[in-house]
């Protein structure tokens, strides 16, 4: 059952959660074929009342692989925020200069490539190099759901990358491993590189103490230190394939121990401004 608890931290005006889902309704957006788990219904309706509740102003909706690269249930939810909304789609090898141009009239700003084993494990890579050029041309970014194992294997690629990244939740480093942990430190190096940017989300994924997931805030403020002007925050509602089921309010209560209220602007306000042209 939803919280209905408000936060005690009072978000600035103009905050973005950069990383929600939305779901359903199902009889108009059907899950994909071959889907890798079948999430519940979680519609827009659902998360403008969550961010009525947490004082949010805009969202960046990321698309899972739930829907795969059929992105209409994001994009009609995209228009009808009234501009308050962007998004980060899938896509496939099927895509073309019509389809890609169609994704950024209707707010999308990034395409999205997981890694992860238990999501499909390892993209083509060939086609996410493609992918990268293609995109980095319209001012567009990649997002790379990434983990510990997947950023030590994948260092090279990594490296190699020239156009804006964006890593998802802290880059997936459980909070037992620690901050030296050798995929944490990976990480902030590549956050020296001005095209290189992080989410401080996912609390509740590496947390090991279970809620309210303070432990993780240590890696959260590494992250931030190492790149105010360059991070970002979500709280990765509706929580797909999640051990604890958070209260997003224990999620915004986390962001005081994160950063001071200067950096937390930046992180909140600016930084989503900024790379998904809100005004």
């Amino acid at each position: 059952m939803a919280s209905d608890r408000r936060p005690t931290f009072v978000l600035p005006p103009g905050t973005c959660d950069t990383h929600v889902h939305i779901w359903g309704p199902f009889d108009r957006y059907p899950v994909a074929k071959g889907a890798p788990y079948t999430p519940p219904e979680r519609t827009r309706e659902d998360l403008v009342a969550l961010h009525r509740r947490l004082g949010v102003e805009r969202a960046v909706i990321v698309q899972t692989t739930v829907y795969k690269s059929d992105n209409r249930a994001m994009l009609d939810g995209i228009a009808a925020s009234g501009g308050a909304w962007r998004g980060v789609a899938l896509v496939d090898e099927g895509f073309g200069d019509r389809d890609y141009q169609a994704l950024h009239d209707g707010g999308v700003r990034g395409v999205r490539f997981g890694f992860l084993p238990h999501l499909g494990g390892l993209p083509d890579i060939a086609f996410l190099r493609r992918t990268a050029d293609r995109i980095a041309a319209m001012g567009w970014h990649l997002v790379l759901h990434l983990d510990a194992a997947s950023i030590l294997a994948q260092e090279a690629l990594l490296r190699s990358l020239r156009l804006p990244v964006v890593v998802d939740h802290m880059g997936r480093v459980p909070v037992p491993e620690g901050t030296d942990h050798p995929a944490f430190r990976i990480l902030l190096e590549l956050l020296r590189e001005p095209n290189w940017w992080v989410k401080v989300s996912g609390a509740e994924r590496i947390s090991a103490a279970g809620p309210p997931f303070r432990d993780a805030v240590p890696f959260a403020r590494k992250l931030i230190e190492a790149a105010p002007d360059r991070t970002l925050w979500g709280t990765d509602w509706p929580h797909p394939n999640v051990r604890w089921e958070p209260d997003e309010a224990d999620l915004v209560d986390l962001l005081p121990d994160f950063a001071d209220a200067a950096a937390l602007r930046r992180v909140l306000v600016d930084n989503p401004a900024r790379l998904y042209g809100f005004p």
